[in-house]
Formats: structure tokens, sequence, C-alpha cells
């Protein structure tokens, strides 16, 4: 994998990327909030090779820093497709873990031309109608949550709240410990992302998907109402919804070898529809 920069006004985007062919499907990989490209090692270690494949460090995260935190959903939406423009990239397929699914559907959004596949991984669809008033209240007011709670309390309740396998555990602490003595800018990379997603859900777009797509989550996510928000996203978009077994938030990290294979599957059927 190469690390590249992407340069926008408020700060240079980190990613790393390895190519076979611009033209072929390429596996755009994008984190949830708070984590940063290492989220993914086990899916580029498998795809690499078989696929073209990106992941970066989001806006503000980790390598990705400094940022100016204004921005919106939108604009991540657009630096994403400046940086597969850069790349020569014609055919992405979006993986995205929580606030990357997000990002995603954003990106479909704007780019629904382009986009050829959409994998959502223990996200939520960004429709207004799923989203309560109470929550939508809650999320634009969560950075003083994290700047105010224990660090040491948080980490253990980051680690143990996302994840059920050690591997998984001891990855998302190694992602949070990139802010240890630095609360501050993890409150803030929180509290934003969390305040933008609200405002991305308020502005009731019809965040349709309409390349091929698949929805996965974690049987034992416990993350907001994620189980509640995906059982619901298929029911009314008829996107094939896949439980994970012993899997929490980050079922990429718990479950690798069937994510690995879903992501795969989805990546053949939007494969064939090129040909």
């Amino acid at each position: 994998m190469n690390e590249k920069t992407y340069s926008t006004p408020l700060g240079k985007i980190h990613y790393w990327v390895h190519l076979i062919s611009p033209d072929a499907i390429t596996l755009v990989f994008l984190p949830g909030l708070t984590a940063d490209h290492r989220l993914f090692e086990k899916q580029i270690v498998y795809f690499e090779g078989k696929y073209n494949v990106l992941v970066w460090d989001a806006p503000g995260h980790a390598a990705s820093w400094p940022f100016a935190f204004a921005f919106d959903l939108m604009d991540k939406a657009r630096w994403l497709d400046g940086i597969l423009e850069q790349e020569g990239i014609t055919k992405p397929v979006i993986v995205g873990q929580s606030m990357g699914g997000y990002v995603g559907q954003a990106y479909a959004q704007t780019y629904h031309e382009k986009l050829k596949g959409f994998v959502s991984i223990d996200s939520a669809p960004l429709q207004r109608k799923y989203m309560t008033e109470p929550e939508l209240w809650l999320l634009k007011r969560m950075e003083p949550v994290y700047r105010y709670y224990p660090w040491k309390a948080l980490l253990k309740s980051g680690t143990k709240g996302v994840a059920l396998s050690e591997y998984g555990r001891n990855l998302m602490r190694d992602l949070m410990l990139v802010y240890d003595g630095d609360q501050e800018r993890y409150a803030k990379i929180a509290g934003h992302g969390f305040r933008i997603l609200a405002e991305a859900v308020e502005r009731d777009l019809p965040y349709e998907i309409k390349c091929p797509a698949l929805l996965i989550c974690g049987e034992q996510d416990k993350a907001g109402s994620c189980v509640r928000y995906n059982k619901a996203w298929h029911k009314n978009s008829g996107i094939p919804l896949e439980w994970i077994k012993d899997a929490g938030h980050n079922s990429n990290t718990d479950q690798p070898e069937i994510v690995n294979r879903l992501i795969e599957q989805l990546a053949q059927r939007a494969k064939c529809l090129e040909v």
C-alpha cells in the first residue's frame, strides 16, 4: 500500500492505495468515527492483489491532521470523489463501517452514477424517517460527553463496547491511543462527527442506493440503535442484510473471514454488471 495525500482548503487527507488497474473494481474502505485506516487491516491483507484497494484516515483523524472542523458529510463525500479522481479510479465499491457507511450514502446521493457497489458494516440509514427527534437532539450535543468523561473509563468502554474478540478490542484500543494525552481532540472528532451526521439526516434527502448493495451487522452490536436501524433499513429498502454471529459493532474485526467473504461476493456482483 502506498501512502498519499489529498489537499483540501481545511487540511490534507492521508490515504493508502494499491492499484492493479485504475479501471478495475476498487474497494474503498471508510473507517468509522475515531477509527483510522488500521480498522480494515484484515480486509486489506485479504483483498490486496485481488482488487484495487483504498483506505483513508478520515479528515481530522490520525494522520489526516491538522484539519479544521468546518466541513459536513457532503464535503467528505466530495473530497472522497476528489481522491478517486486523483487516482483515476472509475469503479468504486464503497465499504463503510459505521460513520464510513454514512459517508458512503452521502457519496451515493451526489455521485450515484459513479458508485458501483455499497457495503454497510454496522452502519445505519441516513434517511430522516428512521431517526427520532430525541436521537437527533442528542447527536448534536455529544462533544461534552467525550470531553469530560474520564479517559481511562472511556478507553475501557470504547474498546469493550465495539468488539467481542480479543483482536478487535486490542485493535480498537490501539486506535484510541492515538489520542492519548489529547482527549480534547478526540472529543472534537467525535462531537463534530455526530453533529454532521444529525445535520445530514435533517437535510431529508433521498440517500437512495441505486447500485448493488449489502447490509452487514453484528448480532451483538450495542452501538446506539444499530440493530433496530438495520432491521428497518432492510425491510424498507429490500437491500440484503447479513447478521454476523459472535460480532459487535466492529464486525469486520470480530469475524473478518465471514465479512471478507460477503464483501467479495458483493464485489463480484458489481464486477459482473460491469462486463
